[in-house]
């Protein structure tokens, strides 16, 4: 007996190697092949694995990406590959920063069967994590504390995809309450598609604030913006102020999400397109954080005469929530 499990630990020794060497270097679907051959499972197990977390990805695909011949780049995909992490028992977020490592070798246009503008503008694991320590320092130079002082009651968000699938611009309505004394401003934040330009985007106070100071940062297409009230809000003061940004510099836009730190009261999100850049489809997602897989998919109906899209979130929970949609 000995004799024979060391003989099983010495024929699995060159596969396990050959799997954590992939793992640390790559590329992505040299670690996926490796990966699907240590556990043995058949592309057709893996698949229905797949549709137990429910997502769906076909076999051809799957074939494809341990080949080399594509690669996972719409949201759907990117929700296969973290899930694929668990289902191979890998280390989180292992493929995932394989991906996102070709992502920036490729300079963000796509790999093999990924062609610029065809694919999703998500933007890669990496991307967001950057965008996030990018935001801190931001913050910091505003000299914005973690807990800005305000509940939100309500936010209505408007969000306006141009011509050439741009993202337009948004607009924002809140109603707020101050759980402190000496509340008097807001701080916004826009996060533009990949190739924006930040300098380009301007914001305007619409009703009850004016606009303070304004930071950007063009690595990361992040833009900080301060909303002074006219007021100073005392702890239980309730307060409704609008203001927009206006973008129009990025790609092709695919989704547009929102991020909260903590519960909230209700959320209403509307994305209207132009007449010459309507999608095919629309649904709703939710994501309880950058890293985790997506989940609560719910196909959205377009509205054919006012080529809009919405949802309505009556008490918001610390995660994310947004509107995805397919152009072809």
């Amino acid at each position: 007996m000995p004799h024979a499990t060391q003989h099983a630990d010495a024929a699995a020794d060159p596969v396990t190697a050959e799997l954590d060497s992939a793992l640390r270097g790559g590329p992505f679907h040299v670690a996926l092949r490796a990966a699907i051959a240590a556990r043995g499972l058949p592309l057709q197990r893996v698949q229905h694995h797949l549709s137990r977390y429910g997502v769906k990805v076909g076999v051809t695909s799957l074939s494809y990406w341990q080949q080399g011949a594509r690669r996972p780049q719409r949201p759907e995909s990117l929700r296969a590959v973290r899930a694929l992490e668990e289902i191979l028992r890998l280390p989180d977020e292992s493929l995932i920063r394989l991906l996102a490592e070709a992502d920036d070798a490729h300079g963000g246009q796509g790999g093999p069967g990924g062609a610029a503008g065809a694919r999703s503008a998500g933007r890669s694991y990496r991307s967001i994590l950057r965008a996030t320590g990018v935001l801190e320092q931001l913050l910091g130079e505003l000299e914005c504390p973690s807990d800005g002082g305000l509940h939100t009651l309500g936010h209505h968000e408007r969000v306006r995809i141009g011509a050439r699938r741009e993202l337009l611009g948004r607009e924002s309505q809140h109603i707020v309450r101050a759980h402190r004394d000496g509340v008097d401003r807001f701080v916004a934040v826009h996060h533009g598609d990949p190739g924006c330009a930040p300098d380009r985007m301007t914001v305007h106070a619409l009703e009850n604030c004016r606009a303070g100071r304004v930071r950007r940062h063009h690595g990361t297409g992040v833009l900080v913006a301060e909303l002074l009230f006219d007021t100073r809000l005392r702890a239980g003061d309730t307060f409704l102020f609008r203001y927009g940004v206006e973008d129009g510099t990025g790609g092709a836009c695919a989704e547009y999400v929102r991020g909260f730190g903590a519960a909230g009261g209700q959320y209403a999100l509307q994305i209207r397109f132009d007449e010459l850049a309507v999608p095919v489809r629309c649904h709703r997602f939710t994501q309880h954080s950058a890293a985790a897989p997506r989940g609560g998919h719910q196909d959205l109906p377009l509205s054919g005469r006012h080529r809009s899209v919405h949802l309505v979130e009556p008490r918001v929970r610390s995660g994310m929530v947004g509107i995805g949609w397919d152009w072809e």
